[in-house]
């Protein structure tokens, strides 16, 4: 037994727009997101950690020059700026392929009050820039010790 089905020219080309305004939508949902907004440019990679004395900021970013690079500090943001430049002096090679990315990127991170902005240190080495953010001496933690008993030993020395 043969079914006839009605032929619609324009039932795909619907399917096709409903899709295409699915995947924009989403895109246009996570706008405000860093990572979406930074997905296909450069964006070398951070560890944070913290210890007693200080905050540290470790970012890779191989392929750069010293004098590519700007740090800068301003209103609890600190700011790093850059840029890998894609050699294009190399005109007799042939590239298959191009994996490692290029241009210009920004990082901004708050930090918090608890910091001495006058004591901060960069230092670039083997391509990672090291940030160093000293803490204020009122944000240190400081350590008090425990005396067991002193209190019991104070009433019974006054009672004698």
């Amino acid at each position: 037994m043969t079914v006839l089905t009605r032929w619609e020219p324009f039932r795909e080309l619907a399917t096709l727009q409903e899709r295409m305004n699915r995947l924009l939508s989403e895109q246009a949902a996570g706008f405000g997101n860093e990572e979406t907004l930074t997905a296909g440019s450069f964006v070398p990679p951070v560890d944070v950690y913290e210890d007693e004395h200080s905050i540290q900021l470790k970012m890779e970013v191989p392929g750069i020059e010293e004098k590519d690079i700007d740090v800068r500090l301003e209103n609890n943001l600190l700011t790093v700026r850059g840029e890998r430049k894609f050699e294009k002096e190399q005109k007799e090679e042939n590239f298959h392929r191009i994996e490692r990315r290029y241009g210009s990127f920004t990082r901004s991170f708050t930090l918090p009050n608890t910091l001495n902005m006058e004591d901060v240190k960069a230092d670039y080495d083997k391509g990672v820039l090291t940030i160093k953010l000293a803490k204020k001496a009122e944000a240190k933690p400081k350590q008090i010790k425990v005396e067991i008993g002193k209190k019991d030993r104070e009433l019974v020395g006054a009672a004698k």
